[in-house]
């Protein structure tokens, strides 16, 4: 999993306070992972999609994506 930079999710953390909980958490659990297809990060996520080259994630019950 590559993130681009960890400033974006901060910021938009101070922006939605409502949902920085679980983007800390969505972000310790993507980083301290190593998955090999995207079954396996539905394991853990499942109601990430797949959109094209992306995954997109439900953050907080969908508040952010």
């Amino acid at each position: 999993m590559h993130i681009i930079t960890r400033k974006r999710l901060n910021d938009f953390a101070v922006l939605y306070p409502d949902v920085k909980t679980a983007l800390q958490h969505w972000y310790r659990v993507v980083k301290t992972n190593d998955f090999n297809s995207f079954n396996e990060l539905k394991t853990l996520f499942p109601h990430a999609d797949q959109v094209g080259k992306l995954t997109v994630f439900n953050i907080a019950g969908n508040k952010a994506r």
